[in-house]
């Protein structure tokens, strides 16, 4: 399966870690965000990387080159920043299967394998990771509301009177029918094409989109302080292992991707 990393933003509410180069290549426990991503879905399968670049792009072409792992990375530029939807078109071109969508600038310690398990199921047409959070916190996100059978049934950017606490993570599976989706998207009041829109025409054209819930942890690194808290959870869980290795017994249960 294909994957895709969305790596363009700015990161200006990283400042000053993003000053001199993008968001995804703030360093996390010693290695840029977009490491810990590419190493994730590597170990989910991806046999190709597509990373959207676009503010300080050179930076990340640099560092990676033309392949990770030996898994090949094709760049795409999103010249501007117009929103989710808008960088995902960059990759249409390439992508004529079923793939996996990550933001680049989330660490997860999670159970993205379910997810990806799901698709390849063929049950649904897409499939998220999804998190409760706290009420008072939902209206920040894109909102899903579900049916019995764990099935999406609505999704909505930021909204005032969220219809649940059931937000998305930032990593999500589709079949290209997003692409057809993401074109018909009009700019949100914000002037942008959010992905939240396209994933709501999906819904209304009748395709099935399931929700997994998520065992383990994600941070959104969107300031400094995000980047400071996935590095203590990153070290606290390699130290509980490192731990268990020295007493001899079972290592303790500590959250994965694999």
């Amino acid at each position: 399966m294909n994957a895709v990393v969305l790596a363009a933003g700015q990161g200006t509410r990283l400042r000053p870690l993003t000053d001199d180069k993008p968001k995804g290549m703030v360093e996390v426990d010693g290695k840029p965000i977009l490491t810990h991503c590419f190493d994730q879905l590597i170990e989910l399968g991806a046999d190709e990387l597509y990373v959207v670049v676009g503010y300080k792009k050179q930076n990340i072409i640099n560092y990676y080159e033309d392949e990770y792992r030996g898994v090949s990375i094709t760049y795409t530029h999103q010249r501007e920043q117009k929103g989710l939807a808008h960088a995902l078109l960059t990759v249409e071109e390439h992508i004529d299967d079923d793939f996996m969508l990550m933001l680049g600038d989330n660490i997860f310690q999670a159970n993205l394998s379910d997810v990806v398990n799901r698709q390849q199921e063929d049950r649904a047409d897409a499939a998220f990771l999804v998190e409760e959070v706290p009420w008072e916190e939902a209206s920040r996100y894109g909102v899903c509301d579900t049916n019995k059978y764990g099935e999406i049934t609505e999704v909505i950017e930021k909204p005032e009177d969220p219809p649940s606490n059931l937000v998305m993570t930032g990593f999500y599976t589709f079949t290209p029918a997003i692409f057809h989706a993401c074109r018909l998207v009009q700019p949100s009041n914000r002037g942008e094409y959010e992905i939240s829109d396209a994933i709501d025409l999906l819904l209304h054209s009748g395709r099935t989109i399931d929700a997994i819930r998520m065992d383990g942890w994600r941070n959104d690194i969107g300031y400094p302080e995000d980047r400071d808290e996935a590095e203590q959870r990153l070290q606290d869980g390699t130290e509980a292992i490192d731990e268990a290795s020295d007493d001899g017994g079972e290592v303790a249960s500590v959250p994965s991707s694999e």
